[in-house]
Parts: C-alpha cells; structure tokens; sequence
C-alpha cells in the first residue's frame, strides 16, 4: 500500500502521517507546498521531522493542476487521503480563498490520481458536517468539492469515499480552536467569555480519529459513499468548557452566553455511530473526560 497525504502538516495529518509510518507493508508520500523544500528555513512540524527519513515527501501547490499531476505521478500512490483545506478555524473566510483551495485544490487533486486509474484503488476526502447545511464559506465550499467527487465517484464509478469527521480534539490542535483556547484559559486562572454554548457536538479524540481512518482504508466501500468518524454521542459546547475548567481546577469559570451566538452554526452534529460500525467495522474507544485529560496532560 502506498498512501499519499495531503494536508499533513494540518493538526489531524500530524497525527495520522507517524501512525502510516509504522504500518507494515505501507509506503507514506505527503504531498506539502513548496514553503516546506529544503530551501525554506521554516521546519517540518515536529512529530514529521522525527519520522522525515520515512517519508517520501513531493512538492505542489494544489491549486496548480500541472504541479499537483506531476507531484502525484511521482509519489505514484495506490491510496490518497485528501486532508489539505483552509477555514476549518475561519469559517468565514474569503470566498475567492476557499473556492481555489478547497474546490479545485480537490478537484486537481482528484484528476490527477486518477489520471492513472489502473494504479489507483482508493482517495479518501475529508469532509465536515457543516456541508449538510452549508450555512458558512467554509462548509459551502466543502460541500461543492464533495459535489464534484460524487460525481466522479458515481459516474465513473472511481473508489473515492468521504470521511465526514465530526469534532475532532486532541493534543496539537490550533490555539484557535474551542478545547485549546479554553485549556489556556483555565490554566492561566481567567474567565472564558462565551456563547451560549448550547450547541450539540460529537467529540472525536485524536486518536480514535486516525484509527477511523486507518478502518477506511480496509474496507468495502461503494463509489463515493460517506462514512461518519464520529462517537455517536452528543455533548453540549458549554458542558465540554465546563468539564475542561474542572479538570484543570483553580481560578477563572465559564461564562456562557457572554458572547452572541455565531451565525452559520448548525444546533445538532452528531453521527450516526451505527451505521459506521456496519460499514468500517470501527467506533470510538475514548471517552470525553479521558480525552480531555489526556489533551491536558500531553500539551500543559
């Protein structure tokens, strides 16, 4: 199996990617933008640059079909899983932005694996829930990708499947997201202006993630078909914020609804942790306060 990966630098890629390396009879190829060649002074994320001799690493701007071609036919893989996207922490961003990164950065990407059909078995998509509504430029922009991979996947009946990843959280992540900005908080002893914090969320840790993932891989999947990596379990925003304070302890508290709520929020995202086990054969191990503990632990 040789797997190429887009977006490893990203917070679920630097986790995924070290997971790959370690798997017998798999060959890892990322796919990352020219910022990160051996002419740039800015380094591979750490848990990459650990594992860098491991990696057959190719260079392309997926917004440029010509060098995303040339970078797939050289890492020449027999399985792609497409993380690469921008607005996951700005979901608001520029229209212009998220069309050239997120739609055709997909659609070059998918033209040029299956450029070679034969070699080609599987390319797995990450999507976000949010496509279901598409009440943001981010998630509208996700879902005219998907659009176009159903397309291909249907018609010409191509092995591309989605990966529809619901809240993931971990050690890593960006300071911009929830669960990090809240930690800090809590162990800086301040409050957390919020919203309500009243929206329902399936929290994915991490690990449990990579391991929906690696499930894909393996299984028998119809052409575009869309498998939910999430726990099936909803938890507010508020009680995640709540429970994060209250294992770190000391001063500061949540302020809920201290903040207005953001449009393009949808109330409800949870999986349909049911039919996952029926496709991949895999559900989550990790419960919320473990995670959360170990995100704790790992990054303070």
């Amino acid at each position: 199996m040789k797997i190429l990966v887009t977006g490893a630098t990203g917070f679920v890629g630097r986790a995924l990617v070290p997971f790959l390396v370690t798997q017998p009879n798999v060959e890892v190829s990322i796919l990352v933008r020219e910022v990160y060649s051996h002419v740039d002074l800015r380094p591979f994320p750490p848990s990459l640059q650990t594992i860098r001799p491991q990696l057959n690493v190719v260079y392309a701007d997926l917004r440029n079909f010509q060098l995303t071609s040339r970078a797939v036919a050289e890492a020449d893989p027999t399985h792609a899983i497409h993380l690469a996207a921008v607005g996951v922490t700005d979901p608001f961003l520029g229209l212009e932005t998220a069309l050239r990164h997120n739609l055709n950065g997909t659609l070059n990407l998918i033209r040029s694996c299956f450029e070679k059909r034969q070699g080609m078995q599987q390319l797995i998509v990450a999507r976000t829930p949010g496509e279901r509504s598409s009440m943001n430029v981010y998630a509208a922009s996700k879902a005219a990708a998907w659009n176009f991979s159903e397309m291909y996947g249907r018609t010409h009946h191509w092995p591309i499947h989605g990966a529809m990843i619901f809240q993931a959280y971990g050690p890593g992540q960006s300071p911009h997201n929830l669960i990090p900005a809240a930690i800090a908080a809590a162990q800086a002893g301040q409050d957390f202006p919020m919203t309500s914090g009243s929206q329902q969320r399936d929290w994915l840790y991490i690990e449990d993630l990579v391991a929906g993932i690696w499930a894909m891989l393996a299984a028998d999947l119809s052409p575009a078909e869309t498998v939910a990596l999430g726990s099936g379990v909803g938890t507010s925003v508020a009680e995640v914020v709540q429970q994060v304070y209250e294992i770190v302890g000391g001063a500061g508290r949540p302020l809920p609804g201290a903040l207005p709520t953001r449009p393009g929020e949808e109330s409800i995202q949870i999986a349909n942790a049911n039919r996952t086990r029926q496709q991949i054969n895999w559900q989550t191990t990790t419960p919320l306060a473990t995670g959360l503990s170990q995100t704790i632990q790992t990054e303070y």
